[in-house]
Parts: structure tokens; C-alpha cells; sequence
């Protein structure tokens, strides 16, 4: 089969295309075609030996995917041969022709969705589930702010909230970006670029504030968000790539929370529950991921470059 290998961290060209033997499911595993690979943040901050979790070399990168079950190990009783499923998690990497998974990382794909969208579930939308339900606790009728909402997470988030009956602001940077997040199912937008853009999002909550923020760049956005935040308000950190200053007493007087999220520290009951709620979301519809763009599985380097950009618009997915 065709992979993507990374024998030394590095820039993305150290992604290099090679033939490998062909995988085998063993007990309690699932072994997927991969039809779409998704390509997230954290793979490039893997690659690039930034990450505080490091694989073993030689490796192949990739988490998320999607693509039918081409053999199961003994005990195996979720899919069945020739099931279309996504993939949250693997065993052996997703950027191949081939994905030893575990059970529990495979889950059932819809018919209606496809090989690409089912690629762009499993960290985009556990992240923004968990960042929303386990962490900040977010409840039908409260006001959530949602920092980048074209990107995969924010777009996750915005369709997730609005499903779950909260009041949904999403910002973006561009024209085509506001219309992609009303689109989404964003009850308001605004535009970051603009300076006062918070006042806006004050402004369209009657003066209240936020009960909630999905933040994916703290690094620049932490201290301006607990200023228009309402009591008991929660910022959710999924996304930081330096230090801040903030000032505590905008937190004290507002009785408010920073909490911080990542997926790898969900406990397996955790995301058995998340990706059931996911998949419910896919069947009825409340969730439809976006698919910016889909490379093919050899130019791996040119997605992760991509990925890294700012401004996204939807998902990015290679092709094997």
C-alpha cells in the first residue's frame, strides 16, 4: 500500500510517499480502506517535533479518516466487512492507502455523507464537543462566541451549538467567511479584523455579555475575552500558540472560567459518548461538515502548509 512516512521530525517536506507492506487486523481490531484522510493542525505540530507527545520514528502521520472495512481482527462485533465508517484514532496513521484501527476508534458512516466529510469528524468535532458539553458545560438557551468559525473546529462548533438550542455568534475575517458561518447555522457574525468587533458582540447580547467562548487562538484573544463575558462565564482554550497577559480581576468580578481542552485527555467513556452523539448528528442531518479542499495523498507537505494558514474555509482532506 501507498503511506506517508516521516522518518525525522521537520518541516513538511520530511512527509515523503512510500510502498509498505499491506496491515492485517489482529484480535479487536478493524483494518479500513481509507477513501479521505483529514489533515489537522496537530499533525503538522506533531511533525514538526513541537508537540509534547512525539511518535515513534519511522511513522505515518494522520488520526482522522474514512473509507470501508476491509477486514476485522477476532471478537470485532461494531462493523462488519465492507462497512462505511470514519475513523477517530488509529492504530498504524491515516495518511495510507490502509488504517489499522481499534474498535473503538471506527465508527458508522451514512450513507449520505461522504468519504471527505466522514475524514473531517473525528478531531474537528470531538474537540468542539467536548470543548462545549464536557468542559464548559454549555446549556440550550445560552450565548455562545465562537473564535474562527470557517476553520474545521469553529465550523464544528457552530453547527453543534446551534443544534443544541444556544444563541450562536461566529467571527471571521473575510466577507465569504461571514457568509460561510451565517451559513452554518450562526445566528450573528462579525468580522475579527474589525477593532471593535467585541463591542459588536456586546452589543448584539443587549449589553449582557457571553455565557460561553470557544477560543482557538488565546494567544491573542484571552485577555479581551473575559472582558465580555457575563457572570458565571466560561472561555474554553482549544487553541493557543504563545503567551498572554491577562488581568484575574476581569475573571473574579465575573465569577469566570478559563478552562482548557484537549481530546487526548478524554477518557475512552468519553469519547465512546461523544462520537454516538456525533454520529446521531450526522444521521439527522444537524451535522454537515465542510470540505474546503482535497489533495491528493502525495503532495501531503503542500496540505499541511495549508493547514497551518490562516483564514481557513472548511476542512482540508487528502486523497490516498
Amino acid at each position: 500500500m501507498k503511506a506517508i512516512r516521516v522518518h525525522e521530525f521537520g518541516d513538511p517536506d520530511v512527509m515523503r510517499p512510500e510502498d509498505l507492506p499491506g496491515e492485517r487486523p489482529g484480535p479487536g481490531q478493524i483494518l479500513v480502506a481509507i477513501k479521505a484522510a483529514g489533515v489537522n493542525p496537530v499533525d503538522a505540530y506533531i511533525r514538526s517535533g513541537m508537540y509534547a507527545k512525539k511518535p515513534a520514528l519511522p511513522y505515518t502521520p494522520g488520526m482522522d479518516g474514512a473509507g470501508v472495512v476491509e477486514g476485522v481482527g477476532e471478537g470485532v462485533t461494531k462493523v462488519s466487512e465492507g462497512g462505511r465508517v470514519y475513523v477517530a484514532g488509529s492504530i498504524s496513521g491515516t495518511y495510507a492507502q490502509q488504517a489499522l484501527c481499534a474498535e473503538s476508534q471506527v465508527h458508522p458512516l451514512p450513507k449520505h455523507v461522504s468519504f471527505s466529510q466522514g475524514a473531517a469528524m473525528g478531531v474537528p468535532y470531538g474537540v468542539a464537543y467536548r470543548a462545549l458539553f464536557h468542559r464548559a458545560q454549555a446549556r440550550a438557551g445560552e450565548t455562545v462566541l465562537i473564535h474562527g468559525a470557517t476553520g474545521g473546529v469553529g465550523m464544528a462548533a457552530v453547527q453543534l451549538a446551534r443544534a443544541a438550542g444556544m444563541k450562536v455568534i461566529g467571527t471571521a475575517g473575510t466577507e465569504k467567511g461571514l457568509s460561510l458561518t451565517l451559513q452554518q447555522g450562526a445566528h450573528h457574525a462579525v468580522n475579527h479584523r474589525d477593532p471593535d468587533h467585541l463591542e459588536q458582540v456586546r452589543t448584539l447580547t443587549g449589553g449582557r455579555g457571553v455565557d460561553v467562548i470557544v477560543e482557538v487562538a488565546a494567544h491573542v484573544n484571552l485577555g479581551a475575552d473575559l472582558k465580555i463575558l457575563d457572570y458565571d462565564g466560561r472561555v474554553v482554550v482549544i487553541g493557543s500558540r504563545g503567551t498572554i497577559e491577562i488581568d484575574p480581576r476581569d475573571a473574579m468580578t465575573r465569577d469566570a472560567s478559563i478552562l482548557g481542552v484537549v481530546l487526548f485527555n478524554a477518557s475512552e467513556r468519553d469519547l465512546a459518548g461523544i462520537h454516538a452523539a456525533l454520529v446521531a448528528g450526522l444521521e439527522n442531518r444537524t451535522l454537515q461538515p465542510v470540505i474546503g479542499e482535497e489533495i491528493p495523498l502525495d503532495q501531503a507537505p503542500r496540505a499541511h502548509r495549508a493547514v497551518m494558514e490562516p483564514h481557513a474555509f472548511g476542512k482540508i482532506v487528502l486523497i490516498p
